[in-house]
Parts: C-alpha cells; structure tokens; sequence
C-alpha cells in the first residue's frame, strides 16, 4: 500500500500541470479489456486519466506505464471493489484529488454473467446489482456534484450492453442491470443538463476482451453481419467522440457499438437457411455480371 500511494505522489509531481483547461477523466474496470481501449484511447486524445481495479493490479500498472510511456499522459490507478457502496465516490473523490479536477467519468467496471432463474443465486444477484447498476449511479452522484460545483460542462458515459436491450436465455439479471442503467441514464441527463453535462450510454456487442484470439471469436465473427468482433478500441474511439464538442448536443442516448449484431430479428424469409448465413447478412452470389444480393 506504501509503495502504491508513492507511485502516485510521485506521478502528480513527475506531471504536475498547472493548465487548468487539462481534459482529465476516471474510466473503472481500465485494467483490461474494454476499459483498457477506453482509457488509451483518451489518453491519446490528450487526456489525463485515472483508472480502477478489482483484483488484476499488475494489468493496471501496465495500461499506466503504457499510457505515460506512448503518450506522455498522467494515469492514476486506484483498487476498488466496487459493489461496497462506500467505494464509488471515494473513488471519484480520489481521481478529483489526482487529477485537479474530473471532466469525464466513463463507468465501465461490471461483471458479465449467464444465470437461469431457477437456480437463482442470491448472492450473485446481490453482487452483479450493486455493481453494475447501484455503483455507477452512486459514482455518477459523486462525479455530478463536482462538476455542478466547479462549473464543469462535464460528460458522464455508461457503459451498457446490446443485452440490455435485446433479450437472450439465462440473462434475466446482467441484462437487467444495462437496460436498467440505459433507463437511468435518461433521466439523469435531463437533470443534469440545467447545469450542461451530458450523459449517454455506449452499448458495446460481441467484443475481444481477452488478448488470445480464440476459435469462438472467429466463428461469432463470421456471423455478425460486419463480419468480425467488436474490439476495445472501437468502444474507445465511441466513447473518444460521444464526450468530444463533435457531439456537444447529444445526451440521453444509447449508442449502440456491435457491427450490427442485434438489428435482424428473426428472418421472415421461408427459405431463411437460404438467404441469412448469421444475424441478417445476406449471402452473396458470384454471377457473371457481378455481385447481388440474393
């Protein structure tokens, strides 16, 4: 723990900055996966950026290093088991103080999960609930508050998820949480748009997060009418644009991340096998005057 709060003196001091119009922003679960393409991809749009843990520190301090190494930004790294509830807003309160000030906070932090209702665990539904949807509304409290405070025409961005709005098998309590995240979301930021803060969702679909390419990944690939998984990066690069001034009058929405994944429902066609070889791509024929769609 020593060791750790000397590693962020000495980041402050190492990068201390005294332009107040420095873009900062506090992006949980940045230790992998989405959050990891989150938090890089804002650091190479020039901010300062603090990121959370749950229990991989060393993926942490690699996204830092990373981060101050390619692209000369401050990142700050903060363990936080986010389902107590008195952690969100320490955390924030802690990025507030390392930062000098929270123009963005991107809430990623939460735990996918595969449940069937007669089996229920009640633990389990204790624990995805407070974190992936009592946490970030708690964080957005904490977040909000500082920027009404300072005058900041801060942005707040929720990470959802394609299920929450799209249902599947044994998915009653994660996609619950997104869809209910997305409903909060709106009314959050009619609130806090008196005060000129957006707030918005990006819901990612089938994304790598997990560095090693895997047989599943190139088969659910295939299927996605784009023709490949989402990454990280094109989560960070939504986000990247959603709190830029590019997108300075939008708020309330879900932005839907997945290659178009979830658009076809069920095909219509009588010879479906025929037409759809995945989530509504047609398959193409090769004729002699060209390609059509058949």
């Amino acid at each position: 723990m020593l060791i750790e709060k000397t590693q962020q003196w000495i980041r402050r001091e190492i990068f201390h900055m005294k332009d107040s119009e420095q873009k900062t922003a506090l992006v949980t679960g940045g230790s992998r996966g989405i959050g990891k393409g989150i938090a890089n991809v804002l650091a190479r749009e020039g901010y300062d950026v603090a990121i959370t843990y749950a229990k991989e520190k060393e993926k942490a301090e690699e996204v830092a290093h990373h981060i101050e190494k390619e692209y000369g930004r401050r990142c700050f790294v903060y363990q936080a088991s986010l389902q107590n509830p008195d952690v969100p807003e320490k955390i924030v309160n802690n990025a507030v103080r390392d930062l000098g000030r929270l123009d963005v906070l991107v809430n990623n932090a939460g735990v996918s999960s595969r449940d069937e209702v007669l089996s229920m665990d009640k633990d389990k539904f204790d624990y995805l609930i407070n974190l992936n949807f009592k946490a970030p509304l708690l964080a957005i409290h904490a977040a909000a508050r500082h920027m009404v405070k300072n005058g900041i025409k801060g942005n707040i961005v929720n990470i959802t998820s394609t299920r929450g709005i799209r249902a599947y098998p044994n998915d009653f309590i994660y996609g619950a949480t997104k869809a209910a995240l997305a409903r909060a979301t709106e009314s959050i930021a009619l609130e806090l748009s008196t005060y000129g803060i957006r707030v918005n969702c990006v819901a990612p679909g089938a994304t790598v997060v997990r560095d090693e390419v895997s047989e599943f990944y190139t088969y659910l690939g295939n299927k996605i009418p784009l023709g490949r998984m989402g990454t990280p990066e094109d989560i960070g690069n939504a986000v990247a644009w959603l709190v830029s001034d590019k997108a300075s009058y939008i708020t309330g929405i879900v932005l839907k991340v997945d290659g178009g994944l979830i658009l076809p429902g069920m095909p219509e066609e009588k010879n479906a096998r025929r037409l759809y070889e995945g989530w509504g791509r047609l398959r193409r024929v090769d004729l002699e005057d060209g390609m059509r769609d058949v």
